[in-house]
């Protein structure tokens, strides 16, 4: 150690040493996740080109091929009870706040507008990272930890567009009919809360959901949910890709990813919504 490096170690204190190592630490990390990101979106050229077999297979397994009951059966199963949870928490709530200024009626618009732009894209992506996204996590990680990985670099074959791309895409691919079922549930569980618990006329509710449902904003919400979906995925192939510390890194690489996948569609939900429908809050409840 040169005499300069030892003065500078001597008068700078050991904890702001230590900070700065973490730091320094933390933007190596970020650095590798964007490229990592970066190389998994460009190989999707790469999977259309030459792992669409494999792509294929990955759609399989998360959908109708082997173990389906244990993975899209698991999804199906959560996306159910919690978009239906939410779905009737929001009809409850907002029948309660409604009625305390005489405009009940409007339960059927809180169902069309919330559960359209915010309620159902959320739920969606919590069940799909802890489900789907968790799955992949671990898988990648099974494979890294028995040099699978090292294993196809050596036969030539692109490993992150062979398994991290292939997942990404097969995630998309896989999450439009599940947020079909989450948005199809969201709306039969607000019905059913305002309808059967709360004794409102159907017709009523029927009348405020389709004057107030915009089918553009169900558009923008599956642009909203696959925007999510992209980013949930790239970040659980991100922590498989890179898992270390054998079965109980696995794990820690699966609970790692999920909280960073929920941390992160969360900012994406706000972002891609505030693109689209900009930051006025304005409503008409004319006629």
């Amino acid at each position: 150690m040169s005499a300069a490096s030892t003065l500078v170690h001597q008068r700078v204190p050991a904890s702001a040493l230590r900070a700065f190592r973490a730091t320094r630490s933390g933007w190596f990390r970020l650095g590798e996740q964007a490229r990592f990101f970066g190389q998994t979106l460009a190989s999707l050229v790469d999977v259309v080109l030459y792992y669409r077999g494999e792509l294929l297979r990955q759609v399989a397994a998360m959908s109708l091929g082997t173990g389906s009951l244990a993975v899209i059966g698991g999804t199906v199963a959560v996306t159910t009870f919690l978009t239906m949870s939410t779905g009737g928490a929001l009809a409850s709530e907002g029948y309660n706040q409604l009625s305390n200024i005489g405009v009940e009626a409007l339960t059927g618009f809180a169902s069309a507008f919330a559960n359209t732009r915010l309620v159902t894209p959320s739920t969606g992506a919590f069940a799909f990272a802890a489900t789907i996204g968790a799955g992949a996590t671990a898988q990648l990680g099974a494979m890294r930890i028995n040099e699978e990985i090292d294993a196809l670099e050596v036969m030539g074959v692109r490993p992150i567009a062979y398994l991290a791309s292939t997942r990404v895409a097969a995630g998309i691919i896989v999450a439009v009919p599940l947020y079909c079922i989450a948005l199809i549930l969201g709306y039969t569980a607000g019905r059913l809360v305002t309808i059967y618990f709360y004794g409102q006329s159907g017709g009523v509710f029927t009348h405020y959901f389709n004057t107030f449902f915009i089918p553009a904003d169900a558009i923008r919400s599956f642009v909203v949910s696959l925007a999510v979906v992209t980013a949930i995925m790239l970040i659980h192939t991100y922590y498989g890709f890179t898992a270390r510390g054998g079965p109980a890194g696995v794990g820690e690489a699966v609970g790692r990813a999920t909280r960073a996948s929920l941390i992160v569609a969360v900012f994406v939900i706000l972002f891609v919504t505030l693109a689209l429908y900009g930051q006025t809050g304005n409503f008409n409840f004319a006629g």
